[in-house]
């Protein structure tokens, strides 16, 4: 019978990253078969009877992953110690519990990928991913293009070491200009950041993909789930087949003989 790491089984049931369930385990809040358990280093089965602050875990969930347009002023968490509106507040009430794959923050807006799968989340928020995020970026000021080459060179902000960025200066609207900004990590603050050290406010911040998955024409606030056919393409992932319902038994059949006449 296949096995897996209890963490690893948490998150594939949507209740927690896989982070997150070693330190619920740590917490001595999880236990198999009755037994509490205080380590991650335990395989477990389908067999396996677990609960974790005293419910017992939902059965694995086929992994789902959703776009949302996140508006401005939402925290990307799941509370909010100043008490302000987080994106799970203004979700469907008939979503599944989700997580965020990376975050936005508040002042930001545009493409967050949420799913229902901890391991996914993980694996997509790894800059070994090896994906773009895209950004269009707004800020105010009159700039050269060089101006914008030590970003893409990249930059130390406070200690920390930017990646150069993808940087295309796309036009001069006013007192502003745009930018179009792609990078492989994201940071946090990490844009926002790296344009104060070239001396340049940004004063709007639009996540417009994640590799391969787009904003488009997604209205702000809307969430729309991924396509399992989309799914398997981009990600490999595929939806454990429904099983097919037994036909009924069918009565066999006679071979009636003709009487001559």
């Amino acid at each position: 019978m296949e096995q897996e790491r209890i963490a690893k089984r948490i998150a594939r049931a949507g209740l927690a990253s896989r982070r997150e369930a070693e330190r619920l385990i740590g917490e001595g809040r999880v236990s198999v078969n009755g037994k509490r358990i205080d380590s991650p280093a335990l395989n477990v089965s389908e067999k396996d009877v677990i609960t974790v602050n005293g419910k017992p875990l939902a059965a694995k969930e086929p992994v789902r992953m959703w776009r949302y347009h996140k508006p401005a002023g939402l925290v990307t968490t799941t509370a909010d110690e100043k008490g302000r509106a987080t994106i799970f507040d203004r979700l469907p009430e008939e979503m599944p519990r989700v997580m965020s794959v990376g975050r936005l923050d508040l002042n930001s807006e545009g493409l967050l990928l949420l799913t229902n799968d901890g391991d996914l989340k993980r694996r997509l928020e790894l800059p070994a991913t090896g994906w773009v995020r895209k950004y269009r970026v707004r800020a105010k000021g009159v700039p050269k293009d060089e101006d914008l080459e030590p970003l893409r060179r990249g930059v130390t902000v406070d200690g920390e070491v930017f990646r150069p960025m993808q940087v295309t200066l796309d036009k001069q609207q006013g007192a502003n200009f745009w930018l179009t900004i792609g990078l492989r990590e994201g940071k946090n603050r990490e844009i926002r950041r790296a344009m104060d050290t070239v001396g340049f406010a940004v004063n709007r911040l639009i996540r417009v993909s994640y590799g391969p998955f787009q904003l488009g024409d997604l209205a702000r606030g809307a969430v729309e789930e991924v396509r399992p056919k989309v799914l398997r393409d981009q990600l490999g992932i595929e939806r454990e087949p429904q099983a097919k319902p037994e036909r009924p038994p069918q009565k066999p059949r006679v071979n009636r003989v003709q009487r001559r006449k």
